[in-house]
């Protein structure tokens, strides 16, 4: 395991590990490392769960339309597949929107594929995304406890 490219995402259920892939989007994974550092995914909730599809999380006003205070980054797609268990940026219609906003794919959505910058991956802990209450949004939204690089834990 590679500490430094490595996060441990702790939602109210357990741990989740995500294999950062600076390989594919070195400027996204910077910026998450960055927040997470900085405690800013710290107490914030999953704001949007589709069964099937995907959670989404990273608005610190959990409504879906905030971000960080920092600029939002250039687009870094790839030919990376949006598989279970992916880890992408969201971002408005526009392409070089992203900022703090990410998603963990449930199930293939390969659709996306090419229109969104894939960061990482879960590699443990998957079940416990699964368990993540459903809706937009949910009535009692999970969250994530606590977000850090596995070199600073």
């Amino acid at each position: 395991m590679d500490a430094e490219n490595t996060l441990i995402m702790t939602l109210e259920s357990g741990p989740v590990t995500i294999k950062l892939r600076p390989d594919l989007a070195p400027g996204h994974v910077e910026r998450i490392k960055e927040l997470a550092r900085e405690g800013f995914y710290d107490g914030v909730v999953f704001h949007r769960v589709i069964p099937g599809f995907m959670a989404q999380g990273g608005d610190p006003t959990g409504t879906g339309s905030g971000g960080s205070k920092k600029p939002n980054l250039t687009a870094e797609f790839s030919k990376e597949p949006h598989v279970r268990g992916v880890c992408s940026m969201a971002r408005t219609n526009q392409p070089n929107t992203a900022n703090s906003q990410f998603f963990i794919c449930f199930d293939d959505a390969k659709f996306l594929d090419g229109q969104y910058t894939v960061w990482g991956e879960v590699t443990e802990g998957m079940d416990l995304v699964d368990g993540l209450p459903k809706g937009e949004p949910p009535r009692a939204p999970g969250k994530i406890v606590s977000m850090k690089v596995a070199a600073d834990a």
